[in-house]
């Protein structure tokens, strides 16, 4: 597994598995259908990386710099990866490229029912900072919580 910036020809395999993920409905906000071709096209490649196995992007994770000195994360792993380190090596280039940026702190948002994502954010320092109540509205009308967690750089 290599771990890189993402690239403009990453786009449409990047909104490919964000469909795939979001299809699961349970690990990140985006839920189906998911507009293939609009999310490449709207894709960010700034704070950007991509885990990829022989040509296939197995994973990827966002960093959105805010002009406070902070980095708000998003990441998503194919079911088939998750479990065999493809979230730790992306959490590894998102803190040193943080660094790099000068942020001062990393933040995130995850489901409460999402303990193995909980469990690598707690493995890399992050510690639990608050809980959204209700905070998202899910397709099918549940209202799910979100927990804050944060890591200062």
């Amino acid at each position: 597994m290599h771990v890189r910036p993402s690239r403009e020809e990453d786009r449409h395999p990047l909104a490919e598995l964000y469909a795939a993920v979001a299809e699961e409905r349970l690990w990140i906000g985006g839920e189906p259908p998911v507009d293939v071709e609009a999310r490449a096209a709207s894709w960010s490649l700034d704070g950007d990386f991509v885990a990829e196995v022989d040509g296939e992007i197995v994973g990827g994770l966002h960093v959105h710099a805010s002009r406070h000195g902070f980095g708000e994360i998003g990441m998503m792993v194919a079911r088939a990866w998750r479990g065999r380190g493809v979230g730790s090596a992306l959490m590894e280039a998102a803190i040193a490229w943080a660094r790099e940026q000068g942020l001062h702190k990393l933040s995130l948002d995850v489901f409460p029912h999402n303990e193995a994502a909980i469990a690598l954010y707690e493995k890399f320092g992050f510690l639990e900072e608050g809980r959204r109540v209700k905070q998202y509205r899910r397709a099918d009308g549940e209202l799910w919580d979100g927990v804050e967690m944060g890591l200062l750089l």
